[in-house]
């Protein structure tokens, strides 16, 4: 199988990569700067968005198109000028990619693209699947809204779209997780706020395993959510981890001083929503992880 990552370099894009080559697969990888990575076995880096290149020459009869590109949203406080970069940084590569899968002659059957669970809002009290529509009213759901609607001009092209809807991902090295335990390593870990907001996380190993089955199973489409089916609230999730990792869960983080130092950045701490993966648990799909003691477990005492 021959795969195209948008965002290879990152996070979830390095563990995809990981996965897809020690299976032989071939994968490429969309960069701006390929001279900065070098070749290595079955992986190829191929540039884009820079002035002339012509990425679709260097990736016909790829299967699979996978977009996990876009400015990341922790990198300051959301002043506009962040807010804009957020949301044309998003729009722009899945533009881009639709071009060049339009171009090709031989174009993916696939196309999975990034979204999050920030396009539900937030809430204390409703529970989020995929059947429902209506996306939320804050900035986060806006621009997973957009994005969404970007991706979707890929159906014009015959070809099976999907928009994943990552929650939190769980690694122990990576992402938000190692930010989150620092405190508790600390022996000053606690709630966030009220503590009451919900936190939907997904195991780094689900993650690939999820988008792998997706890829196979090509009865999913649309959007699915990427999480596991035991989502906690904030006081909850703290409980599980210090008691995993043998600290404190006993000093609370004010919710007036987290506003004051990241200001509305602050939704990604003080706000969040209960999601099930309704459209996964539909296809088949068995989580390797599925409660949130069992990937704790893995992460910090396999």
């Amino acid at each position: 199988m021959k795969i195209v990552i948008a965002g290879g370099t990152g996070f979830v894009g390095q563990h995809l990569v990981d996965y897809y080559t020690s299976k032989d697969d071939q994968v490429i990888i969309l960069t701006r700067n390929p001279r900065k990575n070098s070749s290595e076995d079955n992986v190829t880096y191929v540039e884009w968005l820079n002035g002339d290149s012509q990425p679709e020459l260097h990736v016909n009869s790829a299967d699979v198109f996978i977009n996990l590109a876009g400015e990341s949203l922790n990198g300051g406080r959301w002043n506009d000028e962040r807010k804009k970069r957020i949301l044309e940084s998003r729009i722009t590569t899945t533009r881009e990619l639709i071009r060049i899968m339009n171009a090709m002659t031989n174009p993916p059957h696939t196309f999975i693209n990034a979204s999050a669970i920030g396009f539900y809002g937030t809430s204390d009290t409703e529970i989020f699947t995929e059947q429902t529509v209506n996306p939320g009213s804050d900035f986060l759901a806006e621009v997973c809204n957009i994005w969404e609607q970007e991706a979707d001009e890929a159906n014009k092209l015959d070809i099976r779209t999907v928009k994943t809807r990552f929650g939190l991902i769980l690694d122990k090295y990576n992402g938000a997780l190692p930010k989150i335990a620092l405190p508790y390593k600390l022996f000053a870990g606690g709630r966030l706020g009220s503590g009451e907001q919900w936190m939907s996380w997904v195991h780094i190993y689900d993650v690939v395993k999820m988008i792998d089955w997706i890829i196979n199973n090509k009865q999913v489409s649309g959007s699915v959510n990427i999480t596991a089916p035991d989502p906690k609230r904030n006081k909850d999730f703290g409980k599980e981890l210090s008691n995993t990792i043998k600290r404190p869960h006993w000093l609370p983080a004010p919710s007036f001083a987290i506003k004051t130092i990241l200001g509305e950045m602050s939704l990604l701490l003080l706000s969040g929503q209960y999601v099930y993966p309704k459209a996964l648990e539909n296809s088949g799909y068995t989580f390797q992880f599925a409660t949130l003691q069992t990937a704790f477990h893995d992460l910090y005492e396999r």
